[in-house]
């Protein structure tokens, strides 16, 4: 099959499971390319902002090619910034074509907004499309307000999710969390995000006797990721006299706010190192005892998964799904609860609770794996392409280059 992937986020701002689905389904033997238009921000990152390229060019990332742009956005005008970004996508796949041919299917990551752009593509071009989604209700709160809303997004991406040949959320609880936004008039099944178990492979770690157990929390600076809870807990633990270090790594967890909270909370052996890359994260990973992640909303942290593909244990909280608490490898405590987080890591630091890291390892490629999850895809999208060459006149939709009234 020739497959074209769609990203709603790329680096530098997040994006990588889009990269690690297509190098699994291009290491089945398919054709595999990205199609990326990332918008900029002013208030996220200025540098990238003014020194990222300016034209769209063509790049490798691991292997598979990548068509890339990047927008620059215009701070508020956020259905100005919506409606450019669906066009360029759109005016992109047009140049692509151009140069390597008509794609089986369009696998866009996220309807918001990649998933609206390949159902304007497929209404123009009569090619099946999926949407894998990953977005977290709080995050949709946070844009839409809570439900019941009226925002503009919501009728669009409903009908993003309606017209699809198929969804697939990255765990089975996104599809009731967000039927308030967008209802169950879909056809979905569940796959797991893929993690490269190869790269993140299980190593053991020396015995934490004789030095601080070591915690690591993997996660941007965001409220939704409860970094207020992680340091309300670290300094009950500290209060009691448990030593622990914890090295936090993402975006903004180098910035005076992140610092300023420490002292705050008067922390002692917490670090932040800012944005880090996915091999300092593994070293990081390979450094530390355990991972902690204290989050108010997830769909399927991918962090945990590599956490415990190389071997250590994670705490973290009511909202990840069933699918990652691995026996084990997983401990739960619920969301914005200080005490329990820290009961929790009082547990594993002090060596009540002992981990086979190679079962939890082995227990996450089974769930995970670039091979598993490769053969999952591949099965619903040959599925799709097979079920769209049978049909005549497959789409008399009509053709759409705009997502709607500015």
């Amino acid at each position: 099959m020739h497959i074209l992937e769609i990203p709603s986020f790329f680096p530098p701002y997040g994006g990588l499971f889009c990269l690690d689905q297509a190098k699994a389904l291009s290491a089945l033997g398919h054709e595999v390319r990205i199609l990326s238009n990332v918008q900029m921000g002013v208030t996220i990152g200025l540098g990238d902002y003014l020194k990222l390229p300016w034209r769209r060019y063509e790049h490798q990332m691991e292997g598979i090619a990548v068509c890339q742009s990047y927008q620059r956005g215009l701070p508020r005008l956020i259905r100005w910034n919506v409606n450019r970004w669906v066009d360029i996508v759109c005016s992109m796949f047009e140049d692509y074509v151009g140069k390597y041919g008509r794609p089986d299917i369009l696998h866009a990551h996220c309807a918001k907004w990649a998933g609206r752009a390949a159902l304007l593509i497929s209404r123009k071009h009569g090619i099946p499309y999926v949407v894998t989604e990953h977005l977290p209700l709080m995050l949709l709160e946070g844009e839409f307000g809570k439900a019941p809303s009226q925002a503009w997004q919501i009728a669009l991406l409903r009908e993003t999710y309606e017209q699809a040949d198929m969804v697939i959320p990255v765990s089975e609880e996104l599809v009731e969390d967000v039927a308030c936004y967008y209802g169950k008039a879909y056809r979905w099944q569940y796959v797991s995000n893929t993690i490269d178990t190869h790269f993140f492979h299980y190593q053991p770690r020396k015995t934490a006797e004789g030095r601080p157990f070591r915690f690591c929390c993997l996660a941007d600076y965001y409220y939704r990721k409860g970094y207020d809870v992680l340091f309300s807990a670290l300094q009950k633990m500290q209060e009691g006299g448990v030593d622990v270090e914890v090295a936090c790594a993402g975006l903004f967890t180098d910035s005076k706010a992140f610092d300023s909270e420490l002292l705050k909370y008067r922390l002692n052996h917490v670090r932040g190192l800012g944005r880090v890359d996915k091999t300092a994260v593994r070293q990081l990973l390979y450094q530390s005892d355990a991972l902690v992640l204290p989050s108010r909303s997830e769909v399927q942290p991918l962090v945990l998964l590599e956490a415990m593909s190389t071997g250590i244990p994670v705490i973290s909280t009511e909202c990840v799904p069933q699918s990652l608490r691995i026996k084990g490898g997983c401990t739960i405590v619920p969301i914005e609860d200080d005490v329990a987080l820290a009961a929790a890591m009082e547990s594993m630091a002090t060596g009540r609770r002992q981990a086979d890291g190679r079962k939890i390892s082995e227990q996450v490629s089974q769930l995970a794996s670039p091979e598993v999850v490769g053969r999952r895809l591949e099965s619903i999208f040959s599925a799709i392409v097979a079920s769209h060459r049978q049909r005549t006149g497959a789409s008399s939709r009509p053709d759409s280059t705009t997502i709607g009234d500015a």
